[in-house]
């Protein structure tokens, strides 16, 4: 997703390469932290070179009870000594899992690029130091893991004023708005959800109320995404053939949006608000 901040099951018997089962939970929620500063932006670091596909990478196989089970902990527990007396269990079980899966996902969608685990509590009155999800960008794709589950998507998280305005005028006009709606249509058809981290409560100036696509209209960002709970799968590789179809059914929303609003001319603006989630 060109951008993101925050999110939007049986047991099973087998194991990862790891070992441990995955258990029943509840569903991914927001995770505090893992995007509360515009996915990460405080700082990625590029993925090993197997994400870009080199030759002796790991083959991702989902993972292990261990990675939930850590951020369980780490949301009841958000200290540095917590994490000190956990990091090998977040190296081997939790980060490991995602380089191995954004090596693989990369040579399709694009340069892998892992969220650092750490807040940026500069502006933010929580001052918990670590993110309760691992996250990354994968191309204009974006995946997350926490302690809810996995969650993956790809949009416009905010878009910068310039980005805006044309995308306003593109929905308004017949031709792409009504595309754009056929869009999202099959998206919520095929079971994504198509929304905004932030929207207007009312029509924005100048348009219509009555707007045939009012809804779209008061977005000021777009995003297609899915959620899924815990459940068997994901200790499993399974996992990525799940977070490849959400990139691939949102293909045609990224190619609207690069045709009708392309990137922020405001690159300061765009680092704060208007790229790709």
């Amino acid at each position: 997703m060109r951008a993101p901040s925050g999110s939007s099951c049986s047991p099973r018997s087998g194991n990862t390469e790891a070992g441990g089962s995955l258990r029943s939970r509840g569903g991914p929620g927001p995770a505090r932290g893992a995007l509360d500063d515009g996915c990460g932006r405080d700082g990625t670091t590029r993925a090993p070179d197997g994400a870009s596909g080199s030759v002796g990478r790991v083959t991702f196989r989902g993972w292990p009870d261990s990675a939930l089970d850590f951020y369980d902990g780490l949301e009841a527990d958000n200290s540095k000594a917590y994490w000190l007396d956990h990091k090998d269990v977040y190296e081997r079980d939790v980060k490991a899992p995602m380089e191995a899966l954004l090596a693989e996902l990369a040579p399709e969608f694009g340069e892998a690029r892992l969220f650092r685990p750490y807040r940026d509590t500069r502006f933010s009155q929580d001052k918990s130091p670590y993110k309760t999800a691992i996250a990354a960008m994968v191309g204009d794709g974006y995946v997350q893991l926490s302690a809810g589950g996995l969650m993956a998507g790809a949009g416009m998280y905010h878009l910068a004023p310039d980005q805006l305005e044309r995308y306003r005028d593109a929905v308004a006009a017949n031709g792409p708005g009504r595309a754009l709606q056929a869009i999202v249509d099959k998206l919520g058809a095929a079971r994504l959800e198509v929304a905004a981290p932030e929207k207007l409560k009312t029509a924005p100036r100048g348009y219509p109320k009555d707007h045939p696509r009012i809804e779209l209209l008061r977005h000021k960002g777009l995003v297609a995404m899915k959620a899924w709970p815990v459940a068997s799968w994901l200790g499993t590789a399974g996992a990525k053939k799940r977070v490849v179809e959400v990139f691939r059914a949102a293909g045609p929303l990224l190619t609207w949006l690069d045709t009708h609003v392309g990137p922020a001319e405001d690159v300061e603006a765009a680092g704060r608000s208007g790229r790709r989630s």
